[in-house]
């Protein structure tokens, strides 16, 4: 099999963390959070307080392992050492799926021990958006928040009062029922308003076709898509700037919902109308952060929907090819629900991953033909 045959097989197996439900709620409290959207939330934490690509791409693969295991929730006893064998494990077959896995292998290990100052960044972003998951919430569970101050007193957090001291604060306040404020709340509120990205739901179906996918998980394996198919973005690509654009791309989504490409015959996508609610709903989300950080981040999320730069155009390839990888592995999915063409998925999709990753067009053009013959 070819390298990217075992990549899209990697990426394709990665969906299933998509399924692995966690302690944490969302904040609306209507159903658990998901370990891939919380992977995806922990790395807009890591994108918001400044870690390093590296620490981001740890973050992005960190709970894999969760797909052979499962999650376990802090409050609950767990033999330590049978989980963490378990996980090892876990991270040899999963990793030992892609060719040259053993590199993110290495760093899924270094994340694990946190001794490095990327790995111990990440840690402390896993551990504290738990926190704020449910401090932040309107209406947080007394259980939840029973949970929160024991971790906070005894707990895997209990060590951030020394390492974190005004993310502490920060969460002492909002146990008192008082605001945290500053550039530190801004960016709480920022995030804690990010959360609802995970309600959004897109006309892409989870790849075993279960449910519909939504925004904030798409958001996350579109970042590992360029953490693992970095080969095939052009010269002058920088990857970790890819990552953070597809992060943040479809934040707007909160405000505007998600528009699918193939709906009313492809008429309802990127019209002038869309075009001008997402632009306000970058303006008003971005503007929740400190001014020139909101600023960064809204022209970060504008190069995006521009598609000129090459870091721009790679990370729309990949938004385009991920759908495409899903529906195949579904079994069709949302091009049988649109009665979708060959032809009209190579005018709508094709041409713009092709522009980016011409390699992966080809491979996905290929498996994608058998869904379109009559």
């Amino acid at each position: 099999m070819t390298d990217l045959t075992l990549q899209l097989a990697f990426l394709t197996e990665a969906d299933r963390l998509k399924t692995v439900e966690r302690a944490n709620v969302l904040m609306d409290l209507s159903r658990p959070e998901n370990s891939a959207e919380h992977s995806w939330h922990v790395a807009l934490y890591a994108l918001v307080f400044g870690a390093t690509d590296r620490a981001i791409a740890m973050i992005l693969i960190h709970d894999l392992v969760e797909i052979d295991c499962g999650d376990h929730p802090i409050h609950l006893a767990h033999d330590v050492a049978a989980v963490q064998a378990a996980e090892a494990e876990a991270a040899h077959r999963l990793f030992g799926l892609l060719p040259g896995g053993e590199v993110l292998l290495a760093l899924w290990h270094e994340f694990e021990a946190g001794v490095t100052p990327d790995a111990r960044m990440a840690k402390r972003l896993d551990h504290i958006q738990p926190l704020f998951q449910v401090l932040c919430a309107p209406e947080p569970l007394s259980a939840h928040l029973d949970i929160v101050r024991d971790n906070m007193a005894s707990g895997r957090a209990a060590r951030l009062r020394a390492e974190w001291p005004e993310a502490m604060q920060a969460a002492d306040a909002l146990l008192a029922g008082a605001a945290p404020g500053g550039d530190f709340g801004r960016r709480l509120a920022f995030l804690a308003e990010a959360d609802r990205l995970k309600s959004v739901l897109r006309a892409s179906l989870l790849a075993d076709g279960s449910r519909r996918e939504n925004s904030a998980e798409h958001s996350w394996h579109l970042a590992l898509y360029a953490l693992v198919l970095a080969g095939e973005a052009g010269p002058g690509v920088d990857i970790g700037r890819v990552i953070r654009m597809l992060l943040l791309h479809d934040l707007v989504e909160i405000d505007t919902g998600d528009v699918p490409i193939h709906a009313q015959n492809g008429a309802a996508h990127h019209g002038a109308a869309q075009l001008a609610a997402e632009a306000a709903a970058a303006a008003r989300i971005f503007g929740l952060l400190p001014q020139g950080q909101g600023a960064a981040l809204q022209a970060l999320w504008t190069e995006f929907e521009a598609n000129r730069t090459p870091d721009a155009v790679f990370a729309k390839s990949l938004d385009r090819a991920q759908p495409v990888m899903q529906n195949i592995a579904s079994g069709g999915g949302s091009w049988v629900e649109y009665r979708v063409t060959y032809e009209q998925l190579v005018e709508r999709v094709g041409l713009r991953i092709e522009r980016g990753a011409p390699s992966l067009w080809s491979w996905l053009s290929e498996s994608a033909r058998v869904f379109f013959v009559k």
